[in-house]
């Protein structure tokens, strides 16, 4: 392991996509974004030949400058996925690194009043971006969706939703079984809000913008449970309605109902159509799971196992931090399924 970088064999590309769809977005957040595009080792110097692409998007609060970030004696993002199309045994398929980033931290990649319209930018925008510079397989059968966390929500859930663009799906820990992995941290911003924020929102994003983002233990709680309202259960004027009384903590069942419709566990059923027209789907997720993300992937397994559509489905021993190594696993699947077969 060296600490320093390394060049890779293949190459990264770095391009600027200027959006339409993201300009005028609720929170003035850049219309033009970041995309990085690998490309393995030989892809491009047979001009007739085209390969599978996947999408790899990150988890809340990720930009896509991140993916070079480096663990303590561990690979990069980056070099896990030049590594993993450089050995020969995985068919070559075209990576795209894509920024949906928000200022609140994320946009769960769907269209949202409160945060902009992420699932059109992606699907739409960014797709044919890509597919129009380099050379892609440009059909959902050969495309395929990947992500951790937040971005194992977008894997879930944006093939289930616009099924004509992705045709193959990866998620690590995805955001499922929302009782779990949000209920909980509900109690947590009603309390804070309550003891140090008068209850007002206002106050806590004014002090939390005066000083390093998250230098209080309380500052996840809250930030996650608004920038999640932002995509669940924003109004059409972008106005962001609560899933909780932020006096109280006491659940509003309404908006509640809002957010569990947009529960990878609960859509499933209602798309089941699209996810078994899907050519692989991978889930995985670390036993110890902080967010329970390991009961929210085993239950979307159990639905998928009553809709009959056939899934991978695996756990291992982890939290879920550190399992950046599992990106070459769905990678790797994700190519096998995606590669048309050669006569």
């Amino acid at each position: 392991m060296k600490p320093w970088h390394v060049e890779p064999k293949g190459r990264f590309e770095r391009s600027t996509v200027s959006s339409r769809v993201l300009v005028g977005n609720h929170l003035g957040d850049p219309h033009e974004r970041p995309l990085w595009v690998y490309l393995p080792p030989g892809v491009g110097d047979d001009p007739d030949r085209r390969y599978p692409s996947i999408y790899l998007i990150q988890g809340f609060t990720g930009q896509v400058d991140m993916w070079w970030n480096r663990s303590a004696l561990r690979p990069n993002v980056p070099e896990l996925v030049d590594e993993l199309f450089n050995g020969g045994a995985v068919p070559p398929a075209v990576v795209v690194l894509v920024d949906c980033w928000t200022s609140l931290g994320g946009s769960q990649f769907l269209n949202s009043p409160g945060t902009g319209r992420y699932l059109d930018y992606l699907c739409d925008e960014v797709v044919a971006f890509v597919d129009e510079r380099y050379p892609t397989l440009a059909s959902r059968d050969h495309r395929g969706i990947t992500g951790k966390s937040s971005g194992g929500y977008g894997a879930m859930v944006v093939p289930m939703l616009r099924p004509d663009v992705f045709g193959a799906l990866a998620s690590h820990a995805g955001d499922a079984l929302f009782e779990h992995c949000y209920l909980s941290e509900f109690a947590k911003a009603a309390r804070t809000l309550r003891d140090h924020y008068g209850g007002s929102y206002e106050r806590f994003f004014a002090d939390f913008r005066s000083r390093p983002a998250f230098s209080r233990d309380s500052d996840d709680a809250l930030l996650d449970a608004w920038a999640m309202a932002a995509c669940y259960s924003a109004e059409p004027d972008g106005t962001v309605t609560l899933p909780f009384d932020p006096a109280t903590g006491r659940l509003r069942d309404e908006v509640w109902q809002r957010w569990l419709a947009l529960d990878p566990v609960r859509m499933a059923a209602g798309r089941a159509d699209a996810l078994r027209s899907l050519r692989g789907i991978y889930l995985d997720a670390g036993r110890s799971d902080e967010y329970w993300l390991d009961l929210g992937a085993a239950a979307f397994s159990a639905e998928l196992d009553a809709l009959g559509v056939e899934h991978v489905f695996e756990l291992f021993d982890a939290t879920h931090s550190g399992i950046e190594y599992r990106y070459p696993r769905a990678l790797a699947f994700l190519a096998e399924r995606l590669t048309p077969a050669r006569g």
